[in-house]
């Protein structure tokens, strides 16, 4: 029970600061699974550090999701007049690119957990990582939607994310903002955009037989520990865009990616 409970606050912890800052949820579990052996986490871990991470975001974007929601029931009978507005073109965005982003990561599900274990494929995922955050530098302008075609290309390359090491909102922000989005907006939409994936991922991992009964004590305070990180890692991601420093994240990314490389090389 205790090696359990070490395990779901260890996991807990890393999923909560990993899942929002560019340095890839799924890259850092997985180093921690090299490092420390553990590659058997329960799929009810899994699925309850998830929805952890999920609440944090619908508690960050509260006042977003209140507004697209007060939005849509305003204009549901009126399609035209809904999808004029900003909130109606924002869901359309979204739904957009979610598309994409459920097609590469049914077809790439299957092949994930082998990639996980092989340290250079995530040494290069960390890199693919530092590189998005990279070029956000010096962009601090830019337009407050995207467009459907824009918004295309960012459902893309979060779908492609689902790699290991590939940050998710280091792919989606870096690629809105190459897009013309500015930082605040990027933000929103990155975070506005996960929230179908991660509630889809967690509601087919709930689909396995026996993840219900799974879901130990240890599982939920793992739960608990990444909904709290996780609100204090957007807190603070939100503050450096805001500052222009969402680039720095390199700094830690490139050394990372290195150290991984080399430990297949050598």
């Amino acid at each position: 029970m205790r090696d359990e409970l070490l395990t779901a606050l260890g996991l807990g912890l890393v999923q909560g600061i990993t899942e929002f800052l560019p340095i890839s949820s799924d890259g850092h579990l997985a180093l921690f699974a090299l490092l420390f052996g553990l590659h058997d986490a329960s799929l009810a871990t899994t699925v309850l550090l998830h929805v952890g991470t999920l609440l944090a975001t619908l508690l960050i974007f509260r006042a977003d999701l209140l507004q697209i929601a007060k939005t849509l029931l305003a204009n549901a009978a009126h399609p035209r007049e809904l999808f004029a507005s900003d909130d109606g073109k924002l869901l359309a965005a979204i739904v957009v690119a979610s598309v994409p982003t459920a097609v590469i990561g049914l077809l790439l599900e299957s092949r994930v957990e082998a990639l996980s274990r092989t340290p250079w494929i995530v040494g290069l995922g960390f890199l693919g990582s530092a590189i998005a955050v990279l070029t956000t530098r010096g962009r601090k302008d830019g337009g407050v939607l995207p467009g459907l075609g824009a918004a295309l290309l960012i459902g893309v390359m979060q779908g492609m994310a689902v790699l290991p090491g590939l940050s998710r909102s280091a792919m989606t922000i870096g690629g809105a903002m190459l897009l013309g989005l500015a930082p605040a907006a990027a933000f929103r939409f990155s975070f506005l955009l996960s929230m179908p994936a991660v509630a889809g991922a967690a509601l087919l991992e709930l689909g396995h037989p026996g993840v219900l009964a799974g879901m130990s004590a240890a599982t939920w305070i793992g739960a608990a520990i990444s909904f709290a990180s996780g609100c204090v890692a957007l807190r603070m991601l939100r503050g450096l865009l805001a500052q222009g420093r969402f680039w720095l994240f390199a700094w830690y990314l490139v050394p990372l990616a290195a150290a991984m490389i080399l430990w297949d090389l050598l």
